[in-house]
């Protein structure tokens, strides 16, 4: 048993030397414009998807977030803010969203593989080395609105899109 102990020891200290000296040697390219190798692209977006699972778990969602006027708030915070790097309803994503490493996912698309307390805590809170910031400084409710928003964003036309966005003016809701 001590053999067995002692080679797991000695076979993850060659592991965590030979992580080292490939950072050390820089021999990991870090550069948006390359992917990450299989094996580090599978530990990040586990990772990610643990960490946000975990970090979300606490949060109350609150009620009438289906509300009509949630979306109507949290579509003008999307285009001002979100669709710049994700894209929307016949808007295509941006430079900014184009040049990023990993590509901010199609919310049309992805947005249902989360809970709306994981949407309100990646929005509040952003993910580290993905390019989504944080934008905790703006108010709960605003960010409710959008979580509210993108929860209709899958299956939404670009007519939906462009009518909703024509409500939210009409309304006079802008972000500050």
């Amino acid at each position: 048993m001590r053999t067995v102990l002692a080679s797991l020891f000695i076979a993850a200290l060659l592991i965590v030397l030979g992580a080292g000296a490939v950072i050390y040697a820089g021999m990991y390219d870090v550069a948006a414009t390359s992917s990450h190798w299989r094996m580090t692209a599978w530990l990040l977006a586990n990772a990610r998807m643990r960490s946000i699972k975990a970090q979300a778990a606490a949060i109350q969602v609150p009620p009438a977030l289906d509300d009509p006027a949630k979306a109507l708030i949290g579509v003008t915070h999307y285009a001002a803010h979100c669709a710049v790097c994700h894209g929307a309803p016949g808007v295509p994503k941006g430079d900014i969203g184009r040049g990023l490493y990993p590509p901010p996912p199609d919310l049309a698309k992805t947005a249902a593989l989360y809970t709306p307390a994981e949407l309100f805590w990646i929005v509040k809170h952003g993910i580290k080395m993905t390019g989504m910031p944080a934008w905790g400084d703006h108010t709960d409710d605003e960010l409710w609105a959008t979580v509210a928003f993108v929860e209709k964003l899958p299956g939404m036309s670009e007519q939906d899109y462009a009518g909703l966005m024509m409500a939210g003016m009409a309304h006079g809701r802008h972000h500050h």
